[in-house]
């Protein structure tokens, strides 16, 4: 029997890395679309994008910014999924700890405003952070009632909402929000390990949550930093697809930078060929997850 092949998705440039950590770090749409496309080209079937300003490279929602990314993805011809990032707008940091406000860093929006870029680019798949937590030295905000809308946003525009799970309490939150109908099934799973202060990055972890998750879900997980390529391993190994990218870990190996996205993609093909695994195209990732190619 032909086994399920593993998905791989590169997540091109997160929000929280400062450039200084890193030269290359893609900040503009031109160095992100291109970063996306070079990752795709190196074996990976999704892109997951985020967008910066590119003058302070500094996170930001502005639609225009995706649009281009997008835009200059699809213009190229490179066949890839493209999943895009609802995170944005729910980061809470208090200016001091006995203030009852919040610094400029903080943005908390309305569930339309976050998905504004989703109805505007329809992209294949959008990540939902699937609860509330500290998130380093901030905190992230989704409450129950925000994620039903942006599910309902996302269910709308046809783009698969890929949830994406901190710690035990987001998973029971989702299963509760599938058996109402307001994620679809098969769901999609992201299993996200190491972030300050969520699960942590190890094998136990993921596979209590795998076996929390409901019957028939897709998932994948990932780990950060030095934990990048053990926990693709692991999830491979585990039956999952995986994750690599720059938004995740910044070095190849033990001191030694990355010098692209691409080059964590063909280090994450090498690991899982090695543990005879066959990686995803990206149509083979569209037949596996169930997904619509939406033209804009």
């Amino acid at each position: 029997m032909m086994t399920t092949k593993t998905i791989l998705t590169c997540a091109l440039t997160g929000s929280v890395t400062p450039p200084k950590k890193h030269l290359g770090l893609p900040i503009t749409p031109k160095e992100i679309a291109e970063s996306g496309i070079e990752a795709a080209k190196a074996g990976a079937a999704i892109v997951h994008i985020h967008v910066r300003d590119p003058e302070k490279g500094i996170p930001s929602m502005d639609p225009e910014l995706y649009r281009e990314v997008v835009d200059r993805i699809r213009d190229d011809g490179t066949d890839v999924v493209i999943n895009l990032t609802c995170g944005h707008g729910a980061r809470l940091r208090p200016s001091d700890p006995d203030a009852n406000d919040a610094s400029g860093t903080s943005n908390v929006q309305t569930p339309v405003v976050r998905m504004r870029h989703i109805e505007e680019n329809k992209p294949e798949i959008c990540t939902l952070d699937y609860g509330s937590m500290n998130f380093g030295d901030f905190v992230i905000i989704n409450t129950p009632e925000h994620l039903k809308r942006m599910a309902e946003i996302a269910k709308k525009v046809g783009s698969k909402p890929e949830l994406e799970v901190f710690d035990t309490g987001h998973l029971r939150l989702a299963k509760k929000m599938i058996e109402e109908g307001i994620i679809d099934k098969p769901p999609l799973f992201q299993i996200c390990l190491g972030i300050p202060w969520g699960l942590e990055q190890n094998s136990e972890s993921m596979i209590f949550m795998r076996d929390a998750l409901p019957d028939s879900s897709h998932w994948a997980s990932f780990g950060i930093g030095p934990g990048e390529f053990p926990m693709l391993a692991q999830a491979a190994l585990l039956g999952g697809h995986v994750r690599v990218g720059m938004e995740d870990n910044l070095y190849l190996e033990k001191g030694v930078p990355t010098p692209s996205n691409a080059a964590l993609v063909e280090k994450g093909i090498k690991i899982l060929q090695t543990l005879g695994k066959e990686p995803a195209s990206a149509q083979e990732a569209r037949e596996i997850l169930g997904l619509k190619k939406l033209v804009n």
